[in-house]
């Protein structure tokens, strides 16, 4: 490459020696090389070659020079964009200039300070007093003196001023800009005790103090106006959601712990699975009338039960959720209204609240109920805990009660006694002898170590008076009178048997017995087994003793319960989400109101076809039975006609083969239109607006259950809830009233036009005409086959016979046949004629049997002869037309026309109604049931069935227990 190069320069000497010396510099400076003599370049080069070292470096600094200045314009424009999107994201903060005065206000108000101080001190130096205009005499008093302080004062400050002035040779200044607070009176002081740097640092730390109580009061005013707008912004929004018909949320209010424990007794009422569920609670059982509700009364300090002469007063489980309260109320479970039970009349109605629902939950011929009715009690000094009042034990029932009665309360209190964790109020009377007691043998039977049973004896006062040998009082106390044991026995007075005693009274009474009696003065029983004060202390701890010990074990069981049940469901059900049954019924809900929606969608051709097909299938048996055939009957009648020209045949061979029909008359066309007129305004007038009402209720029916059927994303598990949901509302769906005049009076107008307008009109009216006629002889003929047995050719060919009546049916057809009558009704004469040609042949029938078997026979052939009418009317309507409409022997077709014109009228305005009203109408009455159906929970239990739904509401049940049951124990954790 070099020789190339040295070449190339040799050569070009010749030409030019200035580009021949810039070719062999350049070359010099890129290779290292001379040119001229292949050689290294001499060291005079070297200098060159530091100044292209030093051009590269300077043409490097500069590249860097663009660089960095090409990323500083990008950083301040990156950096400015920044800052534009923070400064709009700060919240305006322009209503602070409403608020805060600005510069000019704040000189007119220090102005009108100094200027306001400037008249004071002017008018209490020349002794004029201030006007007051308060119409107190004292407050003009006060007034008085706290204006001669403030003279003073101002005085003294004076003073003061002149003599810093004095001192420091300055000018004193006309009046500062805030003022000291006048409502705190300042210490006298003298000139001569304070020096004038002392005053003047005094009052620039008063003026600073001043200051920092403006800019707090400003603070505190801009906190208080914040709270407002925040409160003015919530309510609106409630205000919004309240006219949009929605409930604004609540804040959740912190429960007490016994609450919260209640409401896990609620999740598990009813609860039927083994060991879980079981959770403590304080069972009261006792015999009838042993005082268990008195009991409950006194721990709840209110008379909260009603009262029975004699009868049994608790029949049905009541749960009573004690806790603590600034206000004595109560309240049931599924009620918002809270009993005041300070005032006796919201007693009352509570008492009377809870007969009825006692009575309520035991109809059905009943005398007690498993269904427990749930209510709280809050007030002071309750304690808190949670107990059951079963109805009491009996010995002997009634006529008046159920037969099952005693058996049902015995189950029913050994089922709530069999829970581990309960608490066994035992109550006993102390009235009676203990061995008429019948509860002592069932709690011992259910707790024979007595270790949470607690014994009660009550009426202690009778007891006392009766019993000739108080050691018995003693020894039952001491647990060695019963065969039961229990953790402690309790002696109270719960009332003197009168209904108006008060609580507070009886408590009275109860403290004074038990101070006035021997028996307990003698100290036979200790002072904490007595009162029912000493025994609501005792259960209340032995309750939350029992809570305490057993909650977390009741928490690991649903929790296992849950992971066992979730198992199932993730094996059983992989891809399909946990609905359980109000989950499921809304969703059907749903997609049924949204599919209801759908049919205001219909096209208008789809509904007319469909309304079309059912008005003719409700009326043309109408059409048929009512109008075409008794006038076409009409028309063929030859009554009064000679009766030799009645009977003409044309024979054609033997007997079997019938003879030809020959119509002796013509058809009467004029008697058949004068009936069809007739009897089609009668039809109008009286039953075809009703049949047309009931033709589009059953289109709207089918058109909505083709609806439901089409739905191809829809839950097979829901569809018995859409199906009986739909079938509701339309058995309820009432046509509109009016509906039938408008419909009556299109009718009329329809059917009295004559005149078929074109080719078309004429063509389909005679293709009804066929279709109905072959419709109609089809069913005719199946009824003749039926009638006289298979033809020939079917005996031979799938070996069928006829039966005897079979044959003598056929014997008189074929002899009908060969009569050739054309009348609807045979004459006498006429059925004696074909009566002795069947005796000549060796069948005997009566003249009824012939009159029945000529009816189909009549009808078959009429039908006949009328289809070969309709075929020969096809290619009439020009002769139709040339005529406007005189022609009268294509009439048939014209009824037919009358008829169908009738039918598409109908329909158009049916389905006109159903697009503008009934499409509404059912879709509310859909709403109203799908309302009724989500109300009952047995329905939808019902509708909504299977493991999958029975597995999801499970699941459901116990996350929420477990859930409840996890709170509770945080918050139990929380007070330990």
């Amino acid at each position: 490459m070099s020789r190339i190069l040295n070449h190339r320069m040799r050569m070009s000497l010749k030409k030019t020696p200035s580009i021949v010396d810039q070719r062999a510099v350049a070359f010099t400076i890129w290779t290292g090389r001379s040119v001229l003599f292949n050689r290294p370049v001499p060291n005079h080069i070297p200098r060159r070659q530091y100044g292209m070292l030093i051009a590269r470096a300077v043409r490097g600094v500069l590249k860097i020079r663009y660089l960095v200045l090409g990323g500083a314009v990008g950083g301040g424009m990156t950096l400015n964009k920044k800052y534009s999107e923070w400064k709009d994201g700060l919240p305006d903060m322009g209503w602070l200039n409403d608020m805060l005065p600005d510069n000019d206000q704040w000189d007119r108000f220090t102005t009108t300070l100094i200027t306001a101080k400037d008249r004071i001190g002017d008018q209490l130096q020349i002794g004029v007093p201030l006007t007051l205009s308060v119409s107190d005499p004292r407050l003009r008093e006060a007034g008085r003196a706290r204006a001669a302080e403030l003279r003073d004062w101002l005085s003294q400050r004076y003073e003061d001023a002149v003599a810093a002035a004095a001192v420091n040779n300055t000018s004193i200044e006309p009046a500062p800009k805030i003022v000291n607070n006048l409502q705190s009176k300042p210490a006298p002081q003298t000139a001569s005790a304070r020096t004038a740097a002392e005053e003047a640092a005094a009052y620039e730390k008063r003026v600073h103090v001043l200051q920092e109580e403006v800019l707090a009061l400003q603070a505190r005013y801009q906190r208080e106006l914040q709270r407002l707008e925040q409160e003015n912004r919530e309510l609106r929004q409630q205000n919004m959601l309240l006219r949009q018909g929605r409930q604004p949320t609540t804040k959740k209010m912190k429960r007490s712990l016994i609450d919260m424990y209640s409401s896990v007794l609620d999740e598990l009422a009813g609860w039927e699975s083994g060991e879980a569920g079981r959770l403590p609670r304080v069972v009261v059982v006792g015999d009838q009338s042993a005082g268990k509700t008195s009991v409950l009364e006194m721990i709840a300090q209110a008379r909260i039960f009603p009262r029975g002469a004699g009868e049994m007063c608790t029949r049905a489980p009541v749960k009573v959720t004690l806790s603590e309260g600034p206000y004595h109320v109560a309240q049931f479970r599924d009620s918002s209204r809270e009993f005041d039970l300070n005032k006796e009349s919201d007693l009352a109605d509570l008492r009377k609240e809870v007969e009825l629902r006692m009575r309520n939950s035991v109809r059905g011929g009943r005398t007690v109920s498993s269904d427990v009715i749930a209510m709280s009690v809050r007030g002071p000094g309750l304690p808190r805990m949670v107990l059951v009042d079963l109805p009491g034990v009996i010995s002997t029932q009634t006529v008046d009660m159920a037969a099952d009665t005693r058996e049902a309360i015995k189950q029913m209190t050994k089922q709530y006694m069999d829970n581990p964790n309960a608490i066994i109020l035992c109550i006993q009377d102390g009235s009676v002898d203990a061995e008429r007691s019948n509860v002592t043998d069932l709690v011992a039977s259910c707790d024979p170590q007595g270790k949470r049973t607690i014994f009660v004896l009550t009426k202690v006062d009778l007891a006392e008076e009766n019993l000739a040998n108080p050691n018995r009082i003693r020894r039952i106390l001491e647990g060695k009178l019963f065969p039961m044991k229990a953790l402690g026995y309790y002696a109270v007075v719960t009332g003197r048997s009168r209904k108006d005693d008060s609580i507070q009274s009886i408590r009275e009474y109860e403290e004074r017995f038990f101070r006035s009696s021997k028996l307990f003065k003698e100290g036979l029983v200790a002072a904490g087994q007595v009162t029912t004060r000493n025994l609501s202390l005792g259960v209340a701890d032995c309750f939350w003793r029992m809570v305490r010990d057993t909650v977390e074990q009741q928490a690991d069981a649903f929790k296992a319960m849950r992971f066992n049940l979730e198992t199932e469901w993730k094996n059983t059900f992989p891809r399909q989400r946990e609905l359980d049954r109000d989950e499921l019924f809304e969703r059907a809900r749903a997609e049924l109101l949204d599919q209801s929606a759908e049919l205001s969608a219909v096209p208008p051709p789809a509904w007319e076809q469909r309304l079309t097909a059912e008005l003719w299938t409700s009326t043309h048996e109408k059409v048929f039975g009512g109008i075409y055939l008794p006038a076409a009957a009409l028309a063929h009648d030859d009554v009064g006609r000679p009766k030799a020209t009645q009977l003409k045949y044309k024979q054609t061979g033997s007997d079997r083969n019938p003879a030809i029909w020959i119509d002796p008359y013509d058809f009467d066309y004029n008697k058949f239109n004068t009936s069809v007129d007739i009897k089609l305004r009668e039809w109008a007038e009286s039953e075809l607006a009703k049949q047309s009402i009931q033709a589009g209720r059953d289109a709207l029916r089918e058109e909505f259950i083709e609806l439901l059927a089409r739905s191809q994303d829809t839950d097979p598990i829901y569809e018995p809830v859409k199906r009986a949901a739909v079938e509701e509302a339309l058995n309820r769906h009432q046509w509109e009233e009016r509906a039938q005049d408008v419909l009556r009076v299109l009718q009329l107008n329809a059917l009295q036009d004559r005149c078929v307008r074109s080719r078309g009109e004429w063509d389909a009216a005679v293709a009804l005409m066929e279709t109905a006629l072959k419709e109609k002889r089809d069913e005719v003929q199946r009824e003749l086959r039926d009638m006289t047995g298979p033809g020939f050719r079917e005996r031979w060919l799938r070996w069928t016979s006829t039966t005897e009546e079979q044959h003598r049916r056929a014997e008189v057809r074929t002899e009908l046949e060969r009569l050739g009558s054309c009348r609807p009704s045979l004459a006498y004469d006429e059925v004696v004629a074909v009566r002795d040609n069947l005796r000549r042949r060796g069948v005997e029938v009566d003249n009824e049997y012939i009159r029945e078997t000529w009816k189909p026979v009549y009808l078959n052939n009429f039908l006949s002869r009328a289809q070969s009418r309709a075929n020969d009317c096809k290619k009439s309507f020009y002769l139709y037309s040339q005529q406007n409409g005189a022609e009268k022997e294509c009439c048939e077709v014209v009824m037919f026309w009358r008829v169908q014109a009738a039918l598409r009228t109908t329909a158009n305005a049916l389905r006109q109604q159903i697009s503008n009203r009934e499409a509404a109408r059912l879709d509310r009455d859909l709403r109203e049931v799908l309302d009724e159906m989500a109300a009952d929970p047995e329905l939808k239990k019902k509708l909504l069935s299977g493991r999958r739904v029975e597995l999801a509401e499970e699941l459901k049940r116990v996350r929420q227990v477990q859930e409840k049951l996890e709170e509770f124990i945080e918050a139990l954790n929380k007070e330990k």
